[in-house]
């Protein structure tokens, strides 16, 4: 390994993502260091390091620690993410030893480090020895659980008989997910493009999606570059049939990115009319970039706005919605097997910020919406405080709102709302709400 050239190295690549996560706070995919690896089986392979040692971070830190005769030097983290990488490949991935241990501590030596190679051939060996009196021990321990304490006490408190599911769902990975363009015709050829290479599966639930083992990247989705296929979970799919759209209405969709959401009305409903406003305009362009590629950018009614959906007052015509999609900024914790960072990114700070956020948000929408709409209130958090609570505050504080239960079997039904558990149906973690506003539909145009 000496001699090869250290950017084309996937444990190394790993070790860069790993850092742009815990040291810049970048989500794994911004992070993503693999772009200078020219074999996909590497990417992969880096890919899956990074996301397995974001699984199994508590476990893995608290293995290192046990083995480790002294802590690493601060300026050491490369070294010490190498040994998580080694430990989760030992631990979890079932990797051959001599590739787990080897390869990765020939990793130091490309790092300018040769004098790590030994202490991490020394951890991992030793583990190798000591395997089953160490994780006997881990089983007896909070960190055999994988999420930090803060988390793990609000999940247990919200879901006391849900949590240990709920926890063990977190840390696998989720399946590939797709969500059929119904605007897009032949979509049986589609379905047999698809089935000559992947198992292709319905949800019960979601009437749009497919699921494909195994999984696979977009480039080597057959229909994705020609937009027939969107990745999407089916529990961020429920969104549309919730709204219960008719032609030409007026919807809001107040926190668009990255667009799925709106794509999947329009491919439903041609005929709405639909604003989607984002208040980050990077991400709104991602909104734009998932439109062209569905060939629905040019879609009469359609308006992209750069706003802040909690001050109206900068951006609105003053011409009422009859649906408003709010799907809030939240903590995430409903999708962390697909992004396992946020398990170690996310703070109980957060969790208060977003709950105020979400709060404003809906007190200033509400007067948006036209007397007998509908406002789906939506997050991919499964914390109370973030859903239900929410909810019940908003509907003491507004006495126009009626809750409006949706007559579906899926997930659990809530006094406001219902909740999506992580691996309910091989569904993401969401919470849904919907309310109708009281009185008389009243009829606006512009101008």
């Amino acid at each position: 390994m000496s001699n090869r050239d250290p950017r084309k190295i996937p444990r190394l690549s790993t070790v860069k993502t790993l850092a742009k996560v815990f040291d810049q706070g970048l989500n794994l995919s911004d992070a993503d260091s693999t772009a200078g690896l020219p074999d996909e089986r590497d990417r992969s392979l880096s890919r899956h390091l990074a996301y397995g040692v974001c699984r199994w971070l508590g476990s893995l830190e608290w293995l290192s620690d046990r083995l480790l005769r002294k802590p690493l030097k601060k300026r050491d983290r490369d070294i010490h993410r190498l040994i998580l990488m080694g430990l989760f490949q030992l631990m979890q991935d079932g990797t051959a030893p001599y590739a787990a241990i080897n390869e990765t501590a020939e990793c130091a030596r490309l790092l300018g480090k040769p004098w790590a190679v030994a202490v991490i051939n020394a951890v991992l060996r030793r583990f190798q020895r000591e395997r089953q009196q160490l994780l006997e021990r881990l089983e007896s321990r909070v960190e055999r659980y994988a999420h930090p304490d803060w988390l793990l006490q609000l999940l247990q408190e919200d879901w006391p008989d849900d949590w240990p599911a709920m926890v063990q769902a977190n840390n696998l990975a989720a399946p590939l997910w797709l969500r059929i363009n119904r605007s897009k015709p032949e979509q049986s050829k589609l379905r047999k493009q698809l089935s000559n290479n992947f198992t292709v599966v319905d949800h019960p639930s979601a009437p749009d999606a497919i699921k494909l083992n195994p999984a696979a990247p977009v480039s080597g989705i057959p229909g994705f570059s020609e937009g027939q296929v969107s990745v999407q979970d089916p529990a961020a799919q429920l969104a549309t049939d919730l709204l219960e759209l008719d032609d030409h209405m007026r919807v809001l969709d107040a926190c668009a990115a990255p667009g799925g959401k709106t794509c999947h009305i329009l491919e439903r409903c041609p005929t709405v009319d639909v604003t989607a406003g984002e208040i980050n305009r990077s991400r709104l362009t991602q909104v734009q970039d998932n439109l062209d590629r569905l060939g629905l950018a040019q879609r009469a009614g359609l308006e992209l706005l750069c706003a802040n959906a909690a001050d109206p007052s900068s951006w609105w015509n003053g011409v009422l919605y009859q649906r408003i999609l709010l799907d809030a900024p939240c903590t995430a914790t409903g999708v962390i097997r697909r992004h396992p960072e946020i398990k170690w990114l996310r703070t109980a700070e957060q969790v208060r910020k977003a709950v105020q956020t979400q709060k404003r948000l809906l007190k200033q929408l509400w007067p948006l919406l036209e007397p007998g709409g509908i406002l789906v209130y939506a997050t991919c958090s499964v914390l109370a405080d973030e859903n239900q609570r929410q909810i019940s505050r908003f509907m003491v504080g507004h006495a126009d709102a009626e809750a409006l239960p949706p007559a579906v079997a899926w997930g659990r039904k809530l006094d406001f709302g219902r909740q999506i558990l992580p691996g309910e149906e091989e569904m993401d973690g969401f919470y849904y709400a919907r309310m109708r506003k009281t009185g008389s539909a009243l009829v606006q145009h512009a101008g």
